[in-house]
């Protein structure tokens, strides 16, 4: 079934009138849009790296996963809405329609800063769209394709606590 080209779909945001950062992926892989679940891939270390960003055990269940984010005052959702894709790779990705980042940022003015899981999402995000009074800051993917050492990538990311206490 996966290996035909396929219309799929983004999950809905992630995110409440206290986050202050965002994080942005490009679209779900195959395993997280079975589980109905952002980064559900076992091998995406974004769960794990998050929570080791913060110094806490990360949580089993989804709903503590969001409940986590929330608490931290962290958004999350993918920079594309719905595409055409063959398997999860991002280079497969055609046929882009955007989520609605204008609306939004409208209805959650306190979000000041961007974070991208990986470059597919930033490039698109930034190929379309600028908001010039939100920071934007790249990050290392957390995707099995982008195998990276897990401290490696909390050391990257360990730019995130750092920027809530700014924001």
């Amino acid at each position: 079934m996966y290996n035909l080209i396929m219309r799929i779909h983004s999950f809905e945001p992630i995110v409440n009138s206290e986050c202050r950062i965002i994080i942005l992926g490009s679209i779900p892989g195959i395993e997280s849009l079975r589980k109905q679940e952002y980064y559900g891939h076992p091998q995406n270390k974004f769960w794990d790296v998050l929570y080791g960003v913060f110094k806490e055990k990360p949580d089993n269940e989804y709903s503590l996963k969001k409940l986590f984010l929330l608490n931290h005052g962290i958004a999350l959702w993918d920079v594309i809405k719905s595409c055409e894709r063959k398997g999860s790779a991002d280079s497969a990705i055609k046929n882009i329609k955007l989520n609605d980042f204008y609306s939004l940022f409208t209805e959650n003015p306190r979000i000041k800063c961007i974070f991208f899981n990986g470059r597919a999402a930033e490039n698109i995000f930034k190929k379309n769209f600028s908001f010039p009074d939100i920071t934007s800051i790249y990050l290392g993917s957390t995707s099995p394709a982008h195998a990276v050492a897990i401290k490696e990538r909390i050391c990257d990311w360990s730019v995130i606590p750092k920027r809530l206490l700014n924001e």
